[in-house]
């Protein structure tokens, strides 16, 4: 097991990791590694395996905020269900893992429950609804893995956007995966009563 050691010295250098060698970090060496690389998005496996992933290209950009902003939009009206975040937000979850939906939302219940530590910078709960896009760079066996592991964990409904087939993948808990083929539209109802995401727009960006 590799054990990171995270140093002080503001004297850095870059430095590149071939994806075969896995780098293991703990909860905390997370948060500091996090806080000194606030321009990259960083995961943690329940594994402990760190995660770095790269910028997105301008196509997935573009989607990512179509979908965040229409999520705001239905937030903004209806702020007292529960709380939205958007894609640099970090969930520590049940299993320890610490991941970043692209788009994700927590029920005010849940939300409330929480301690001011429990909050803290990563919050230590998993979101009732995630959202995750596939770039180009993703695979999408991953993307399914990490949507399980939040069923797994907690949420209630999720969503594996993928731009390149006009798919969305539909996860519920308890249920099986429902594959959606180029929709125009799709609603998080009644988990997010009166939510509707407006594809036509995601696919042509």
């Amino acid at each position: 097991m590799v054990q990171t050691s995270l140093i002080s010295d503001p004297k850095t250098l870059a430095i590149a990791f071939p994806k075969t060698l896995k780098l293991h970090i703990t909860n905390d060496q997370f948060t500091k590694l996090a806080a000194a690389n606030r321009d990259l998005q960083l995961e943690r496996t329940a594994k402990g395996e760190l995660i770095v992933n790269p910028p997105t290209g301008w196509e997935t950009g573009k989607r990512n905020r179509s979908i965040v902003g229409q999520l705001d939009r239905w937030y903004e009206k209806h702020a007292e269900l529960g709380e939205a975040f958007e894609s640099s937000t970090g969930f520590i979850l049940p299993n320890s893992a610490i991941r970043s939906p692209d788009a994700s939302w927590v029920s005010r219940e849940r939300w409330n429950a929480l301690t001011p530590e429990e909050k803290g910078t990563f919050a230590k709960i998993c979101p009732d609804f995630v959202v995750e896009l596939r770039s180009d760079s993703d695979s999408l066996k991953s993307l399914q893995d990490k949507m399980r592991e939040y069923l797994e964990n907690g949420a209630k409904l999720g969503w594996l956007i993928d731009p390149q087939q006009r798919k969305v993948e539909v996860y519920r808990s308890n249920s099986e995966v429902e594959v959606l083929d180029n929709p125009t539209e799709v609603s998080a109802a009644p988990l997010l009563p009166g939510s509707t995401l407006n594809f036509q727009r995601i696919w042509s960006e």
